[in-house]
């Protein structure tokens, strides 16, 4: 679990700057934690995430989506608005399924 909750499970592609992984991980996790209510891992290669959250999540998904995708390109983001809630899809390509393993344990995590 040491490797969830750091950030050795970041691959050496992701053009992040070490020091400001933490704070994107961070990120993250206040996300999963207040918006998450659900989550599905639909293959080893693609998840969902339900949110609800009110005003301002869907710009706020957009934002850490297209940020998180410019430094690991290999994330695909989509999302789809579902009346009231937000169902986020990730997908990854198969050489990176720990890494979409990784940030589904974080997800998992931060909702406990």
């Amino acid at each position: 679990m040491d490797e969830v909750a750091g950030s050795s499970w970041v691959p050496g592609v992701c053009t992040l700057p070490t020091e400001e992984r933490p704070l994107r991980q961070g990120e993250f996790d206040d996300l999963f934690a207040v918006a998450v209510t659900d989550i599905e891992r639909v293959s080893a290669t693609r998840a969902w995430f339900g949110m609800t959250g009110g005003d301002g999540l869907v710009a706020r998904v957009a934002d850490l989506a297209q940020r998180e995708s410019a430094c690991c390109s290999f994330f695909v983001f989509d999302f789809e608005l579902d009346g009231e809630r937000i169902v986020l899809d990730v997908r990854v390509p198969p050489a990176y399924a720990e890494v979409l393993t990784a940030l589904l344990a974080r997800a998992e995590l931060a909702r406990s």
